[in-house]
């Protein structure tokens, strides 16, 4: 298990489409990715709904875990998706 935390920039937060180009990128991985708020909330990263129900704000952090597969890559790909979407 691979785990990362990231704090929201984009500054409308986790809206329709950078939650559906998640739950795209998360897709394609061989891994589970899981998306979890500070106040317990969580959701997998391919659910687009369940995404948009956490409500992540900007300036809010989240903790990304990913599980099975090639995690280290998996990992480093969902980084990289972070930094430059969201």
């Amino acid at each position: 298990m691979k785990q990362f935390t990231y704090t929201i920039t984009d500054p409308i937060g986790v809206h329709a489409r950078p939650a559906g180009m998640l739950a795209k990128a998360a897709k394609a991985l061989d891994s589970t990715v899981t998306i979890a708020k500070a106040d317990g909330k969580s959701a997998a990263a391919t659910k687009l709904m369940a995404l948009m129900g956490m409500g992540i704000k900007n300036g809010e952090t989240v903790t990304v875990t990913v599980e099975g597969g090639n995690e280290e890559a998996n990992a480093a790909a969902m980084e990289q998706f972070f930094k430059e979407n969201l």
